[in-house]
């Protein structure tokens, strides 16, 4: 191989002139020159393995998709799974050196993997029958602030499995509250005082899926309650979550993958668990 690349340098074969279509599905993602990736200033051929890797980072950022789980619409159907996908990095490396020590100017078809979502239809259709808990709060829908901020934190959580041994973060999940993200200014207790804050109203979404999930029998792991009374749970029911602060987490003990079903109706938050006629729990 070495023999090669001197004759190949012998011959004059400069990669500074030679170029590769990156191309995914007919489609040109990116054209790179050889000349980049060498590592200079051997007289050998050798490719730049940490300029490569960051090429195999850029292009799957390019290509992949993000696997959608199966999941149930507002009328109780299923909408089914879709596969996603992520760049084979060891056949794109092959495919990469050949281009490469072949020194001619060409054309490397990126190849992928499918990414396979963890909910199917088949699951899905299994773990929806039984419905093990339920729980219900109340607010005021004359808050519209608040409101929006309930609905967006529990639609962040509808649908959501939450497998056998798994641990459920309600922080995870829903992800930091932002205005970015949708939220709004509205009422938030901190330090015992009643403030505003983007995001004010999830508390209500954590609470009540803290009720739902205790009654499914789950392993609490963090909860915490706030510094003041709340009125939509009884006393010392509820769960209070912050980003930077206290969360709200659970493990499923059971032997069947648990569904969590959130909505919000008129001045209703509804949070069901629901799972399989297997299930080891009996409420």
């Amino acid at each position: 191989m070495k023999l090669l690349f001197i004759l190949l340098a012998a011959m004059g074969i400069s990669s500074d002139k030679l170029n590769i279509d990156l191309k995914y599905e007919e489609e040109t993602v990116e054209n790179i020159s050889l000349a980049e990736y060498e590592m200079s200033p051997y007289p050998e051929y050798l490719i730049d393995e940490t300029k490569l890797n960051e090429l195999i980072i850029r292009t799957n950022k390019k290509i992949s998709k993000e696997a959608v789980d199966a999941s149930l619409n507002e009328h109780g159907e299923i909408v089914s799974e879709q596969n996603g996908r992520t760049i084979d990095q060891t056949k794109f490396k092959q495919a990469f050196y050949e281009a490469f020590y072949n020194r001619k100017p060409s054309q490397l078809d990126i190849p992928a993997s499918p990414v396979y979502p963890k909910v199917d239809s088949e699951l899905l259709e299994r773990i929806k029958r039984k419905r093990i808990s339920h729980y219900v709060t109340y607010f005021n829908v004359r808050n519209k602030e608040r409101v929006h901020n309930i609905k967006l934190a529990s639609d962040a959580i509808n649908n959501q499995v939450v497998f056998p041994g798994e641990t459920f973060s309600f922080n995870q999940v829903v992800g930091k509250r932002t205005v970015s993200k949708g939220y709004l200014p509205a009422p938030v207790i901190i330090k015992g005082e009643l403030s505003e804050g983007i995001g004010g109203g999830i508390c209500q979404v954590s609470s009540t899926l803290f009720n739902a999930v205790d009654r499914a029998g789950v392993k609490i792991l963090e909860r915490y309650s706030h510094s003041r009374r709340v009125p939509y749970v009884p006393p010392k029911r509820d769960a209070t979550v912050s980003w930077y602060g206290p969360d709200f987490t659970f493990r499923n003990q059971h032997n069947q993958p648990l569904l969590i079903r959130s909505m919000v109706l008129g001045g209703q938050m509804i949070i069901m668990v629901f799972s399989s006629e297997d299930l080891d729990y009996e409420h």
